[in-house]
Formats: structure tokens, C-alpha cells, sequence
């Protein structure tokens, strides 16, 4: 069966990219959001409403041949009844197990994937015994719809528990001892429904409050690599994966630590645009699509910047050579993801002149 028609739960810049490279593949997109003025729906079709609205869901699968998401703080009993009307990609397990830090945690500790001392948290007494028991300093986060930094506090001592309690203290809560890391790294990948797998390379990555602020690829470390693509065809393979799935890593003492992995294309991942054959986003609709799976072979050493609150001068970012330019259209705000660019090194050589870039470009942003 041909599947050529996408309905996206989310109409984000992260839909906006996947419409935009589905249409040369022949794959039309067709959204559900809230606003009509979201960045997705300035290139393709839109059902307004809310995300989780029975009969708009049931109105986006009536006009698909596969459904999948940008977002994955949908709850995934929204989607069930739909998998009895279309095929939902990637599976509802992932989305589940994603959007609890716990379960998360558990799941990656069942596959051998190494993960930071940690404890469920419903109380104040719980965090004050889970800090003696875990150590300090450490990170009290709430469970569910933490991303960007959301919902995270961090307690350096005994004498920030009541100020992390006052903040975000509650029921659902997990407590991880904090992971003194060298480097911030991720791996993207996509699997098709027949098993086939592709791994792009290792991104290192800066965040700045909670927030990506650049990604540096490829990272090359073989150990790294091996043991983050190992770590990843076992979630993949736990899950009956199908689509594009990332795990962001500390790397500490040499060796990977699992943060949280996203059931969705990725930030981190945006840099495949100019920077691979086939991007994630491509990669993403050819799985979910059924068909092959492109190479991830990298072009050369790319930077990805993020603008966050406000965009940079266009004209004088275009002057540099090799530079892509991504405008997503939405309103500014401080902290948000307004954009994007990239810049692209071919030579080997040119691996630290991508660095320097992203370096000199965040100075402009």
C-alpha cells in the first residue's frame, strides 16, 4: 500500500521541516493544532483545535494514511482510538514511556543503558532522605511536560531543599544525583517498520538554561558512537520502533549516561539538513511511509545555531559563506525557538573552523 498522506499531531517548526521534506518525495502533510498561525501551517493544510479533541483527531486520521507527531506531550490514550482507523507512527509505547521521567529511566535500565542515581519523589520528606541517600548536588524534576529546562530545580545543598520544594514541590516528582559531564552528546536515528536501522553521527551539544544553543557534527569518538548506537537499537528494537527517535547522553568519565530520549525528530538532529544526504526529517517520512531509508552518511562538519527570543540580522548572516538560513515565522519571545542556521565545513580539515562559526554566530544572535 502507498502511503503518501501524513497527518502530524503538532504543527511546530518540527512539522513545519517534515512537510517541507516531504514534498519531494510526493508526501503531503495535513496538520492538527490549536492556532491557524502555527509555523507548519504556513506550507501545508491545517485542522485547528485542540490536540487531544476526539473528533478533530478522528477528522486528521480520516485524511491520512499515517499518523505521527511533533510533540510529545500528547497523551497517548488520545491516540488510541485512532490506531483502529489509521496506523500511528511511531507506536504509542514510545510516546508513553517518553513523556514519565521514571518510567523513562526504568525502561532504559531494563536495555543496560546507563542511567544517573535516582528516586521517585511524591513528598518533601522523600527529597530530604533521597539527598542523604543519593548524595548532593542534585536535580529535583517534575516527572511529566518538563522540556527546555521546564520543571527542573537544582539543589547544590542541604539549604536549597526548601526553595526547590516552594517551586516546584509536589506529587510526582524524581530526584537524580547530578552528573559532573565533560560533554553533552546525542544520537539520532530511524528505523523503518521491517527493522531496517540508520544511526546518524554523534552531535556535541551547548545548552544555555535548559535550552539548546548550539550542536557541533559530527563528534567523533568510536567508543561513543558504538556504544550510543547500541544503546539505541536496543530501545528501538524494545519498542517495535518506526520513525526517527533521539537519546541525549552525559558523557561522564568517558562513558555515556542517558538523559531522556525524544520519540520524534530532534533539535539536535536539525544540522542533518545541509548535513547529511538525508536529513532526519526525510528519514522520518520514509520510515513512517515504509520506504527505504536514506544514507546518513555526513557531508562534512556543520554547526547549528538556534535563535532563541529574537532573529539575527538576516543580510549579514547570509554573507557567510555557506551559511542556511531557517526562519520558522513565529512570533517573538524571550527563550523561544524562533530559527536556525547552519554552516557547513566539506574539508575534514575544517572541523574546529565549525566550531569557530558557531562561536562567531552566537555572538551575533
Amino acid at each position: 500500500m502507498k502511503l503518501s498522506r501524513v497527518g502530524i499531531v503538532g504543527a511546530g517548526q518540527l512539522g513545519r521541516m517534515l512537510a517541507l521534506a516531504g514534498y519531494p518525495l510526493g508526501i503531503n502533510c495535513v496538520f492538527l493544532d490549536r492556532s491557524a498561525a502555527a509555523p507548519a501551517a504556513q506550507v501545508a493544510p491545517i485542522i485547528t483545535g485542540e490536540l487531544e479533541d476526539a473528533a478533530q483527531l478522528t477528522a486528521l486520521a480520516a485524511c491520512s494514511d499515517v499518523l505521527t507527531f511533533d510533540w510529545e506531550n500528547i497523551a497517548g490514550g488520545a491516540l488510541a482510538p485512532l490506531e483502529k482507523l489509521t496506523q500511528v507512527r511511531p507506536p504509542r509505547a514510545a510516546l508513553e514511556v517518553s513523556q514519565d521521567r521514571l518510567a523513562e529511566k526504568a525502561l532504559f535500565s531494563r536495555l543496560r543503558i546507563p542511567v544517573a542515581a535516582h528516586a521517585a519523589i511524591d513528598g518533601k520528606e522523600q527529597l530530604v532522605r533521597a539527598t542523604r541517600k543519593l548524595g548532593l548536588p542534585g536535580v529535583l524534576k517534575t516527572r511529566r511536560l518538563g522540556y527546555d529546562g521546564k520543571g527542573q530545580f537544582l539543589v547544590r545543598d542541604a539549604a536549597h531543599i526548601d526553595a526547590a520544594w516552594a517551586a516546584i514541590g509536589g506529587p510526582g516528582l524524581i530526584y537524580e544525583r547530578f552528573q559532573e559531564f565533560s560533554r553533552e552528546v546525542s544520537i539520532v536515528g530511524a528505523r523503518s517498520a521491517a527493522g531496517q536501522t540508520v544511526f546518524y553521527p554523534l552531535s556535541a551539544n551547548v545548552h544555555g538554561g535548559g535550552i539548546l544553543r548550539y550542536s557541533i557534527a559530527p563528534f567523533t569518538n568510536r567508543v561513543l558512537e558504538h556504544a550510543a548506537r547500541t544503546y539505541l537499537k536496543r530501545v528501538m528494537k524494545s519498542l517495535s520502533y518506526v520513525g526517527v527517535l533521539a537519546i541525549e547522553f552525559f558523557v561522564v568519565k568517558g562513558r555515556l549516561i542517558a538523559n531522556e530520549m525524544a520519540p520524534r525528530v530532534h533539535n539536535s538532529g536539525h544540522w542533518t539538513i545541509e548535513g547529511c544526504v538525508t536529513s532526519q526529517f526525510e528519514n522520518h517520512l520514509r520510515a513512517i511511509c515504509d520506504l527505504p531509508l536514506g544514507s546518513t552518511r555526513a557531508l562534512g562538519h556543520t554547526a547549528m545555531v538556534n535563535f532563541l527570543g529574537a532573529m539575527p540580522d538576516r543580510e549579514r548572516l547570509l554573507s557567510m559563506d555557506g551559511l542556511a538560513f531557517h526562519d520558522y515565522g513565529k512570533e517573538p519571545r524571550p527563550g523561544r525557538k524562533l530559527g536556525h542556521c547552519t554552516i557547513l565545513k566539506c574539508r575534514a580539515m575544517e572541523r574546529n573552523l565549525a566550531l569557530a562559526d558557531a562561536l562567531k554566530l552566537i555572538r551575533w544572535t
